[in-house]
């Protein structure tokens, strides 16, 4: 029986993040470069952990979550984390007027922050990071272990990879 790549368990990278964190931000350099070495054999997940010191982060989160229904989630993702000071000013007027940059439907944008629809999703990320020790972003878990960002990203990307390729060469 020979194995497919495809179909081959793949490592799973949680990303623990605040989308109005500034170093969350900055990590995204390491995402893209994680990204382009792996390809399709590691799985890169966003989860969510609106930090309380950061007003608009829980709404950030929210209106994720309905660019992902849109399709576009991970572009609007990159887009936000680059204008972390701007949410600060703006708040959801901001998170609304990206989704009209990007071509989403930002009318579905602004209901999804009235109505709530995505709370439970972000209130479940929140609450498995909490579980897992996580208390600031970002965080990373992959292969069971758990990589504090924050102010130092120094040496987490070299980590990552190191656990990776373990994991993918005990596949």
């Amino acid at each position: 029986m020979s194995t497919d790549d495809h179909t081959a368990p793949r490592p799973v990278l949680e990303t623990w993040f605040d989308l109005q964190c500034p170093d969350c931000h900055t990590a995204q350099a390491d995402l893209a470069a994680l990204r382009e070495r792996y390809g399709d054999r590691l799985e890169i997940r966003l989860r969510h952990f609106p930090l309380a010191k950061n007003k608009h982060a829980y709404a950030a989160a929210q209106a994720a979550e309905e660019a992902y229904a849109q399709g576009a989630g991970d572009r609007y993702v990159r887009e936000l984390l680059g204008r972390t000071a701007e949410l600060g000013q703006r708040g959801e007027e901001l998170l609304v007027a990206l989704a009209a940059e990007l071509g989403l439907d930002a009318g579905e944008v602004e209901s999804a922050l009235f109505d709530g629809r995505h709370l439970l999703a972000v209130d479940a990320d929140q609450a498995e990071g909490r579980a897992l020790g996580v208390s600031g972003t970002p965080t990373y878990v992959v292969g069971g272990e758990r990589l504090d960002g924050g102010r130092s990203q120094e040496g987490l990307r070299a980590r990552i990879e190191e656990i990776v390729d373990g994991l993918l060469t005990a596949a």
